[in-house]
């Protein structure tokens, strides 16, 4: 081509130099290189395109939407033009080696962008697929990107200074300590990383809470250097994804799986309020539908064994004896299993917990047939409006610090029967004196 191109000019009369000649191929190069970029871009991206249009496969979205097949077109064009360089140009001329080290970066630089491509179009293809939409892929993703990326460096390096890549790798053996200093947090995030993937602790849309860095939402996005979770007043937190393996955090997906929220919450009773059932408050109690069967039941029972040991039931510390907070625990556990939102197949219990302060806990630990939020907050306020609102039925008072009206009250009372006493007493009238001077003496 060169041969044909210089005989050529010559017919014509016209004698090129060796820089002319030169600069000649260029332009050839340059003709060659604008033809075969519109057949791939024009032509052949056009009909690949129109051929996949009603396909339905992913591969159609990681050719087009992914850049790949143009990036792919640009490293092949790269190619083919340090191909002519290599058959046209003088290897002796500087031109020649400018022109080969800007050709080899742009195959260097279109080559990393079409690997990348082809790791977006796989990360693609694995959110799309169910069973890996939710790893924590991302972060692999990005850790081989990297790897492209300092090769991709190292090689192009080595292109400008014309030195051997195994020169320049030897060389960072001396660079080592500051390589880990810099790229201290890929490492680590791509080794946690792996953690998080093989152990499966944590996939993209879980509930994590984590305290030590404010987190409380959904995992939006697992990197390879951060973690970022979407709290839920919306705000963002970004982790770094090491810390998930050094430090703690809770993972609520398990909960949500299960199909059942915890209720475990406490109300404090008044020791003083606690006693043993009397006649009245058994009779008012027996009508509760939640309750007659336990205390006719119990009653039989407990009959059964006072008669059977013959206790003078006169004296209340002899035999055995109902409770009015028995009697609340049962009727609760009632209402639980009762209960349309509660989660019958999972624990459920009303237990009593030690003594404190603040008086006895009375713990209700139950699940919620629902992990909704809000939902699960609707079924435990009502569960409690209504233990709150039945205390009284069952002659119990809930504990309560004393308040300012509590006070308040507590000052005007005193006030006025300290008032009242300082008052002085009225003097009888003077009938009522005379009448008194006049009685006889004792």
């Amino acid at each position: 081509m060169k041969d044909f191109i210089k005989h050529w000019f010559t017919e014509f009369g016209i004698e090129l130099s060796q820089l002319q000649m030169g600069l000649v191929m260029v332009g050839v190069i340059v003709i060659i290189s604008l033809l075969i970029h519109w057949l791939f871009h024009k032509v052949m991206v056009k009909v690949v395109d129109k051929m996949t249009r009603k396909s339905r496969h992913i591969w159609r979205a990681i050719l087009f939407e992914k850049k790949l097949f143009s990036r792919l077109a640009l490293t092949v064009q790269g190619i083919i033009i340090f191909i002519q360089i290599n058959l046209w140009l003088n290897p002796e001329g500087a031109l020649f080696t400018w022109l080969q080290t800007l050709t080899l970066l742009w195959i260097t630089l279109f080559l990393l962008l079409t690997l990348f491509s082809l790791v977006n179009g796989l990360g693609y293809m694995a959110r799309q697929h169910e069973r890996t939409r939710d790893l924590p892929i991302q972060g692999f993703l990005q850790a081989i990107k990297l790897v492209f990326t300092v090769v991709a460096i190292i090689f192009m390096i080595a292109v400008v200074v014309n030195k051997s890549p195994t020169l320049i790798i030897s060389g960072l053996g001396a660079m080592a300590a500051v390589l880990m200093l810099v790229f201290k947090d890929p490492l680590l995030g791509f080794v946690a990383g792996i953690q998080l993937s093989v152990n499966d602790m944590l996939r993209i849309g879980d509930w994590l809470e984590m305290p030590s860095y404010g987190a409380d939402g959904d995992v939006i996005e697992i990197g390879l250097t951060t973690v970022k979770v979407q709290n839920w007043d919306k705000t963002i937190t970004t982790i770094p994804t090491y810390a998930l393996i050094s430090d703690s955090f809770k993972n609520w997906q398990g909960m949500t799986q299960s199909g059942g929220r915890r209720i475990m919450r406490s109300i404090y009773i008044d020791v003083t309020s606690v006693k043993f059932m009397d006649d009245e408050l058994m009779e008012r109690l027996s009508q509760a539908s939640l309750l007659a069967p336990y205390l006719e039941e119990k009653n039989q029972e407990i009959k059964a064994y006072n008669s059977e040991h013959d206790f003078n039931m006169e004296l209340k510390i002899n035999g055995r004896r109902l409770t009015n907070l028995g009697t609340l625990r049962a009727y609760l556990v009632n209402m639980l299993k009762n209960h349309p939102g509660i989660h019958q197949e999972m624990t459920l219990m009303v237990r009593q917990q030690a003594a404190e302060n603040q008086g006895i806990p009375l713990q209700i630990y139950a699940f919620t047939n629902t992990t909704v939020w809000a939902e699960y907050e609707a079924i435990q306020s009502d569960i409690f409006d209504h233990i709150y609102a039945v205390m009284d039925a069952f002659d119990l008072r809930i504990h309560q610090s004393p308040g300012s009206a509590d006070v308040r009250f507590l000052r005007e009372t005193l006030a006025q029967s300290t008032a009242a006493k300082q008052q002085p007493e009225t003097l009888p009238a003077e009938g009522e004196i005379k009448h008194v001077s006049e009685s006889p003496r004792t």
